[in-house]
């Protein structure tokens, strides 16, 4: 790879990046999405996806399906960071249907905690930490949602927290 074609590929991946932002995208779907681009040029040996179609998008979906066995929400977010760049970057439109190998339904049920195990690992947690602990489980926010969190977002008369830029504001 000649010093131009970085010069290239650095280049859509902060053109990714701006468009994200601009589109206020959280900075992990960012993350994620500019992973999953990285990953798709160095499978096809670090070509341009302007010079790629959906016959290469298949070809990669397929192989993370098949050979890396990825479950089926992380296939999907692989396609959705392709389907951004294609449409939103690099303004193509795909007119084939996208026919890859669908990751399987995981058939496992998750690990969880019993009751008694969350109670005993949020008692050996304790100040901010424990209190954030405490509030998450209880309300069922999620880690960034928690993070955020300010005194002016309780209600305590109410009963009632207040989320800002949660996980669907981000869009």
């Amino acid at each position: 790879m000649n010093g131009n074609s970085a010069q290239h590929k650095k280049k859509l991946l902060d053109r990714v990046s701006e468009l994200m932002r601009l589109r206020h995208y959280s900075i992990r779907t960012e993350r994620s999405y500019i992973g999953w681009i990285k990953r798709y040029i160095l499978f096809h040996k670090k070509r341009h996806p302007g010079e790629m179609g959906v016959q290469e998008i298949e070809a990669f979906l397929t192989h993370l399906a098949v050979d890396r066995k990825v479950s089926r929400s992380t296939q999907n977010q692989a396609f959705n960071a392709l389907l951004f760049l294609y449409r939103e970057v690099l303004k193509l439109t795909l007119d084939e249907k996208i026919q890859a190998v669908r990751a399987k339904r995981q058939r496992k049920l998750p690990v969880v905690m019993t009751r008694d195990e969350v109670r005993l690992v949020i008692e050996a947690m304790a100040g901010t930490c424990g209190l954030m602990a405490k509030v998450m489980y209880g309300s069922g926010l999620r880690l960034m949602e928690g993070v955020r969190l300010r005194v002016k977002d309780l209600d305590f008369s109410m009963n009632q927290i207040t989320v800002r830029s949660g996980k669907r504001g981000q869009r």
